[in-house]
């Protein structure tokens, strides 16, 4: 039996609240070359689709006008060239778009395979936080075992993404988090000690922790005035890795104290990198992060499920920060 010609999408009608998601058909893409189609179970909502909504994050040159970064499902054609995919094969993908949609492409190298044992919905989770990550912490950030990281918004999908994983590669977590709810979640996977950033200013907490040394790395979601603080509070050869702006895109920077502590900067983004080197993401995580991902060592944190059509709860609810971990959407 073949494939149908038309499938539902949510759309962004135009940029807005989350009222402005709205449900549209569409003919099915088909896979060119190196590409695979994915018939969609589950598909990761995130906070660039809020900002895309928002008119502050349109998608890159080439990519789907679709909101949806990550999706799970299975391979049901694949394009020309394409032999490490076949038909039926189950898997989680990385995409530059497409996501909120019965059916979605990915490159061949940004798919893996669904980890044995796992629900394909909540495998939606997986892509856009692990490949963020490992990205930066374990790429980016040369992070080793022993190192002590503080993770700004540790409930976030990246935050408990992050605290799982450090914990596991041998490192110290702390997070810092917007209620004692969080806080206690935090621990409870990991994380060494959580600071409520709004009672307790993170800088001198967390110094006082650790005998006024501060932390080797720091991983940042919210850019905006923490980049003093984050800085103060790095040990000498300490690295800043900026991966997204909630507070806003500039901050003031103290350069004598980069300077004498040889501290890094630096920062990245997925969707826009070159296919080939998130194809190298993938393949690191397949070798080293699948095989605890099969054992239950890390799984997704999923906070929250609705169906296609509730796409809008889904915003309303990332918006509200309330959630912990990932907001999935079920499709089919």
């Amino acid at each position: 039996m073949g494939l149908p010609t038309t499938m539902t999408v949510i759309e962004i009608s135009e940029k807005g609240g989350p009222d402005v998601l709205q449900s549209s058909m569409r003919p099915i893409p088909k896979p060119s070359e190196g590409e695979i189609l994915i018939s969609v179970a589950g598909a990761g909502v995130n906070r660039p689709d809020v900002a895309q909504r928002l008119g502050l994050y349109p998608p890159p040159p080439g990519a789907s006008d679709i909101p949806g970064l990550e999706v799970a499902g299975e391979v049901v054609s694949v394009g020309d060239g394409v032999t490490q995919w076949e038909v039926g094969q189950k898997v989680c993908a990385l995409i530059s778009g497409g996501g909120y949609a019965e059916y979605a492409l990915a490159p061949v190298e940004q798919a893996l395979p669904i980890p044995n044992g796992m629900d394909i919905v909540k495998c939606a989770g997986i892509p856009e936080t692990f490949f963020t990550v490992w990205s930066n912490v374990f790429d980016r950030g040369c992070f080793s075992s022993g190192e002590s990281i503080l993770i700004h918004g540790g409930s976030s999908g990246i935050g408990t993404t992050a605290i799982q994983l450090i914990r596991e590669f041998g490192g110290i977590p702390y997070v810092t988090v917007g209620n004692d709810k969080k806080a206690n979640f935090c621990k409870e996977l990991g994380a060494v000690h959580a600071v409520n950033y709004k009672e307790k200013d993170f800088v001198e907490e967390i110094k006082t922790i650790t005998d006024g040394i501060g932390v080797d790395i720091i991983l940042d979601i919210v850019g905006g005035d923490y980049l003093d603080r984050n800085i103060r509070l790095l040990k000498p050869d300490g690295r800043l890795l900026q991966v997204s702006l909630m507070a806003g895109v500039k901050g003031e920077l103290n350069l004598a104290r980069l300077m004498s502590r040889r501290l890094t900067l630096t920062g990245s983004t997925l969707r826009p990198r070159p296919v080939a080197v998130k194809g190298e993401i993938a393949s690191s995580l397949k070798k080293e992060v699948w095989p605890l991902l099969e054992k239950d060592k890390v799984f997704p944190v999923i906070d929250s499920v609705f169906p296609l059509k509730e796409a809008y709860k889904a915003h309303e609810l990332m918006e509200s920060s309330t959630h912990i971990g990932k907001i999935i959407l079920s499709i089919g």
